[in-house]
């Protein structure tokens, strides 16, 4: 083994989303000098921090967009309906199908089905608990 103390851990990338938007990256990084030691660190990015205040609430750009008119951020008619008739198509073929469906439940409000950690942990990977 080439590095002292073992092998160092992975790189680890959060993007956060609201209410501390922001990304941190947690990386192993050579320490100063002629011996090959890692060490983690960690580079760390909060939106409020950096700029002095929080982006909008969850609805509060959305709206205001709507009330001046700005339609970027929605969906146009055609896109919606597009959407509709993919997802109506495989709607009606699962209530007509007389096979029992391979989906996974899980409680709302959960992390969801037993079946993503099963998933991620053939690769070796696991979700981020906040």
């Amino acid at each position: 083994n080439a590095m002292p103390g073992g092998v160092p851990t992975g790189n680890v990338l959060v993007i956060r989303i609201q209410p501390d938007e922001g990304i941190s990256l947690m990386m192993n990084s050579k320490l100063p000098g002629t011996t090959l030691r890692m060490e983690p660190v960690k580079m760390d990015f909060h939106y409020a921090s950096s700029f002095g205040k929080s982006s909008p609430e969850a609805y509060e750009r959305l709206l205001l967009d709507a009330m001046a008119g700005d339609a970027t951020l929605f969906a146009r008619r055609d896109e919606v309906e597009e959407a509709w008739r993919f997802i109506d198509k495989i709607h009606k073929a699962w209530a007509n199908s007389s096979e029992e469906l391979p989906i996974s439940k899980f409680a709302a409000g959960s992390w969801g089905p037993r079946e993503a950690d099963e998933l991620l942990a053939k690769d070796g990977r696991n979700w981020r608990r906040l």
